[in-house]
Order: C-alpha cells, then structure tokens, then sequence
C-alpha cells in the first residue's frame, strides 16, 4: 500500500473527511514518527509496532563496481519491530508465495 493508496482508503472509508484533510492528517502522523525518531526517541504504536533507532558502527565496505575497499561511516538507521497484534495476523497468511515472490 502506497501512501495515495492509504489516503484514499481513508477518505472512503470516513466520507465526512475531505481528501485534503486526510492528506493532512496522514502527513501529520509520518511528520511526527519522523520528528521523534530525529531527536532519538522511540516511538510505540500498540497493536501494530514499534519505530527505533540502531546504531551501526564503522566498518570497511566494498564498492561492488570496483571492488576497491571504502570506509562507510558509523550511523544510526530506523528499525521497526512488528506489535504482537500484526505479528498474529501476518502469521495466519496461508503458507503459499505471494504474488510478488513468484
């Protein structure tokens, strides 16, 4: 699901929403996951997950065009953990390949 997708779901879903204001309330949202994760912080959505920060350290990498060893940096990257609710859910998919797997 895209984020034009996610918007249009909810306008239909609540039609007393506009869609300029379910585009506003769904920036809102992201803006705020993204502000908090900048300062360092955790943010916890129950029933769906969590949205953390892990720290990698520097290491040596390889540029896989030239095969010429490169320094890539120390940096923290986003990390979600799925909430026991989704963890559920997507457990009881059947266990055939999905369409974008075959």
């Amino acid at each position: 699901m895209t984020r034009s997708e996610l918007i249009a779901r909810l306008t239909s879903r609540y039609p007393q929403l506009i869609q300029k204001d379910t585009e506003l309330v769904v920036a809102e949202i992201l803006a705020a996951i993204q502000m908090t994760l900048a300062q360092g912080k955790r943010v916890e959505i129950r029933g769906f997950g969590s949205f953390a920060l892990n720290y990698r350290s520097p290491r040596i990498g390889r540029n896989p065009k030239t095969g010429e060893s490169v320094l890539v940096p120390e940096k923290w990257v986003p990390h979600f953990k799925a909430g026991k609710i989704l963890r559920e859910r997507v457990g009881r998919l059947p266990l055939k390949p999905l369409h974008f797997l075959e």
